[in-house]
């Protein structure tokens, strides 16, 4: 199907939807655009009992669109940005280190807490599915997903302080999840070849520090490049068409170099939306626009993002066992990352003053969303792909619906109206 037609047909659902959601439902337009989405798919099958002229159609533009190439290689640099660019930094320079644990250790303890977890979950339900495939399921659903937290968390209510932990270690653990996927897709490829893994852990550590230290290096590079190009100059035109070039240009540069382009963007992006930054690089027209420009693409990617989780409905196969599996896996997830973030909490939850219940409110506030999605779809059919899917698929809409929906009013039942207010306005 010709490209200009997948869009329009996308941008023109995401403006519908987004109307409906806006004028009727009134919830975040993350979440309502996904209902909305799924409703109009479960729509399509009902049509199709009729006629399935329409449903075929929809399936044949939703196969024809390579969702993991369309969020990781396209989309993903440009929200990442968007997103770094107007979080507190400040704030999360106070909350770096837990941040980078929750982002490190935290990732790769849930990443085998859900591996072990589900092996023996599918296992008790008759599936065959060898653990380095388990491994990977916890790799793709372990790490927060920076997209569906930063639309949600702005609207939750959530104090500042908590918020940015959440954010923050969103923002950086989707490139460390990324890179543990691709470490641990590299080996199970590897054993379902010729049953050995590739490479010895010297080679995986290597190479996990190349694409995480390597792409966090390259990202400051790239930010303070940025920021002195900005700084050179006052033309709001050509200063947003740089921050344009940063993100476009930076992307395609660490993914030629093997470094992690998600980590790089991040940080990036948080280098160019510094208040310091701002105030010696930006006069206040260019500030402006550089601002509305990030807001909008935001907005628009953010749109056909969820728009596009919802009509991935129609490539997931809901057989029963899967549904199953996939209901019993939310509780397994929630509980991995539970007991993933015990440690991190327990050794800077004195000495930064953390709110009480952090470790519960950031485990309901840790969402999954189409990183997941795509991830997922990347398996091949050896690695139980239909499975794996369809169990991701069921996580991640709990995920965004139900804890989207709920995590301003977990906070605001755990911490006390009062404790919200005074570290909302402390946190500004």
């Amino acid at each position: 199907m010709d490209l200009f037609v997948i869009t329009t047909i996308l941008i023109v659902l995401s403006a519908l939807f987004g109307y409906i959601n806006v004028r009727f439902l009134k919830l975040p337009n993350t979440i309502g655009l996904m209902i909305i989405a799924i409703f109009f798919t479960l729509g399509l099958f009902l049509s199709g009992m009729i006629n399935n002229s329409l449903l075929h159609f929809a399936e044949e533009l939703v196969a024809s669109i390579d969702f993991k190439t369309v969020l990781l290689d396209i989309m993903l640099g440009f929200l990442l940005f968007a997103g770094a660019m107007h979080t507190n930094f400040d704030q999360l320079r106070v909350q770096r280190w837990p941040v980078l644990l929750f982002a490190t250790v935290g990732v790769m303890t849930s990443t085998f807490l859900v591996g072990i977890l589900s092996y023996y979950l599918f296992d008790a339900l008759g599936f065959d599915v060898q653990f380095i495939h388990c491994l990977l399921f916890g790799a793709l659903i372990s790490p927060t997903d920076p997209i569906a937290v930063l639309g949600i968390m702005k609207k939750a209510g959530v104090p500042k302080k908590l918020e940015t932990k959440i954010v923050g270690e969103s923002l950086f653990n989707d490139g460390v999840g990324v890179v543990v996927f691709i470490t641990i897709f590299g080996i199970a490829a590897g054993a379902g070849h010729d049953g050995h893994g590739v490479g010895s852990i010297n080679e995986v550590l290597t190479l996990f520090g190349q694409e995480v230290i390597g792409g966090i290096i390259f990202g400051a590079l790239l930010g303070y490049v940025t920021y002195r190009l900005m700084k050179s100059i006052d033309d709001y035109e050509i200063e947003v068409l740089i921050t344009l070039a940063c993100v476009m240009g930076g992307y395609v540069l660490a993914h030629k170099l093997h470094l992690s382009a998600p980590l790089a963007i991040v940080v990036a992006g948080l280098i160019v939306g510094n208040d310091t930054v701002r105030d010696t690089a930006m006069s206040e027209t260019t500030e402006e626009f550089v601002d509305r420009f990030w807001e909008l693409v935001d907005v628009l990617l953010n749109a056909l993002l969820f728009v596009l989780i919802g009509l991935e409905l129609l490539i997931v196969k809901f057989e029963s066992d899967y549904v199953i599996a996939g209901i019993v896996c939310i509780g397994l997830v929630l509980l991995a990352r539970f007991l993933s973030l015990i440690i991190p909490v327990q050794v800077f939850s004195k000495k930064l003053e953390f709110l009480p219940h952090t470790g519960i409110i950031m485990t309901w506030g840790g969402l999954r969303g189409g990183i997941s999605i795509a991830l997922a779809l990347s398996l091949s059919n050896e690695m139980n792909r239909e499975l794996i899917l369809t169990v991701t698929y069921i996580v991640v809409v709990f995920s965004i619906i139900v804890q989207g929906l709920s995590i301003g009013k977990l906070a605001t039942r755990l911490l006390g109206k009062e404790n919200m207010q005074v570290s909302t306005d402390h946190g500004h």
